[in-house]
């Protein structure tokens, strides 16, 4: 084993084990937060120290940048889960819609229509979260807490979608946890059983208060080439 892959591995390990303990404290089960390791921006060397020490699900940002790592990482991984945790344009929805088995950042009306129409070409489609811009942020993408049950309507009755969850991106410079409640609760009130929030930084904290998923990408392997908001 590589001082990389020793390091990633370590990372991991630490990892899963504060995301145990925060489930724990909260008296939720063992397992109920799965861990996305967020492997955007980071070289194929770091994919394949995550992947050697047994971990099977990510999250990247960009459709051609995990075009570009993951196919050939499917091959000797198939289990691999991959989530696109970045915007979607509607121009990337053939290809995005090839790849990834999640969509998190289904987040406007044309998107849901744009999938709607490859899942009727193809015959199928990935599972799909809404992305709720709970910190009302005007530079954000993401549909309003208050718009959100008329979305979701519309997503299934007028385009046949099926949405498992929600995931959200609190604002940056304010506490999150107020977030992470409200974005729990739209998905009990809204019957949605997967909740994706928590980053590097606050992903015990979103443990705590909920989440189905964290999305955690330099705690695992260190600093990117350039920031990103998804992880």
């Amino acid at each position: 084993m590589t001082d990389l892959q020793a390091d990633i591995a370590a990372n991991l390990a630490r990892i899963t084990a504060h995301i145990r303990a925060a489930e724990a404290a909260a008296g939720r089960p063992a397992g109920a937060t799965r861990l996305i390791a967020v492997s955007k921006v980071q070289p194929v060397e770091k994919l394949d120290a995550a992947l050697a020490a047994g971990q099977r699900l990510f999250g990247e940002n960009r459709v051609q940048e995990a075009k570009a790592k993951f196919p050939a990482a499917r091959e000797r991984y198939p289990d691999i889960e991959l989530h696109l945790i970045g915007p979607l344009q509607t121009n990337k929805v053939k290809e995005a819609v090839a790849l990834f088995d999640v969509i998190q950042t289904l987040d406007r009306p044309k998107l849901a229509a744009a999938l709607a129409e490859e899942g009727r070409k193809r015959g199928h489609l990935p599972r799909l979260y809404v992305e709720v811009n709970v910190g009302a942020e005007p530079q954000k993408a993401g549909i309003a807490p208050a718009d959100l049950e008329a979305f979701l309507r519309d997503c299934r009755e007028v385009h046949g979608l099926s949405i498992e969850g929600l995931m959200c991106i609190p604002p940056a410079d304010e506490e999150p946890a107020p977030y992470f409640a409200l974005l729990a609760d739209l998905a009990r009130r809204l019957g949605l059983k997967e909740i994706s929030m928590g980053m590097s930084g606050d992903y015990e904290l979103a443990t705590r208060l909920g989440a189905t998923m964290v999305r955690v990408g330099t705690a695992i392997f260190g600093e990117r080439l350039k920031p990103a908001a998804h992880e």
